[in-house]
């Protein structure tokens, strides 16, 4: 993996941290998209791929504008996946490069892979109901997080009992037996907690994961673009790390 000139679509503070985690392994930030500086207005032939941290209004625009101008795209932005079928027909009928998560922290991915398996270890024991409770920064815009959509979404693939999930604010809300709750808390300076419950009568099983800071989620991202530099077609971050 030589040096790679990054495009950075939206420069906030994960984009920030995206370009420190960048820099210290040897590659170059070739430009930076915000609300100063539009991607329409911005010169990407000089990109081997971008790394996309923006809005949910405007993840869409940032992703078709890539696939036409043929570079990868890393996309961290979540609430599109509504969109997610029309991206992958863009992203195969451009002959684009996409690389999707909701998100790039490694140990998160490990921790998607540990949840299933969890599951698939208690698609049996229907004396257990499950919850998830997931804790972020107030700056967080979605809730539930994309994260804890993709723990639900996995947990519904492994456990025949549920089929939607119910989200509840501040405190664990109603639901019927199809239905996985979701927990969602913002408080000050998260970088983001993710908790997964199983309770019966007699005891509770609990697995989770927390993170101290963003460097995680922006090492995810930079090894994503490291991966798709140079590829064709749709991935995620179950390719970037082999599980």
């Amino acid at each position: 993996m030589g040096k790679l000139r990054i495009a950075l679509i939206g420069y906030g503070k994960m984009g920030k941290a995206i370009e420190q985690i960048a820099l210290s392994r040897g590659h170059q930030i070739s430009l930076k998209v915000n609300s100063d500086n539009p991607i329409e207005d911005v010169d990407f032939s000089l990109s081997d791929v971008a790394i996309e941290f923006s809005l949910p209004n405007l993840v869409l625009n940032h992703i078709n504008f890539c696939f036409v101008k043929n570079v990868p795209i890393v996309v961290g932005t979540t609430a599109w996946n509504d969109s997610l079928k029309e991206v992958k027909t863009n992203c195969l009928e451009s002959n684009g490069s996409l690389l999707y998560a909701s998100n790039f922290s490694v140990g998160v991915n490990i921790f998607f892979e540990i949840n299933k398996h969890l599951a698939r270890l208690m698609e049996n024991q229907p004396s257990y109901s499950a919850e998830i409770e997931e804790i972020h920064h107030l700056q967080k815009l979605d809730a539930p997080s994309g994260t804890a959509i993709t723990i639900a979404n996995d947990l519904m693939s492994e456990l025949s009992t549920y089929s939607t999930w119910v989200l509840g604010e501040k405190e664990k809300p109603q639901a019927q037996t199809n239905e996985i709750p979701i927990i969602s808390h913002r408080k000050p300076e998260v970088s983001g907690t993710h908790i997964v419950t199983y309770r019966s009568e007699v005891d509770t099983i609990q697995i989770s994961h927390e993170a101290h800071n963003r460097t995680g989620f922006a090492l995810g991202a930079v090894l994503a673009a490291e991966f798709l530099a140079g590829k064709k077609g749709i991935f995620t971050m179950s390719d970037v790390l082999k599980i």
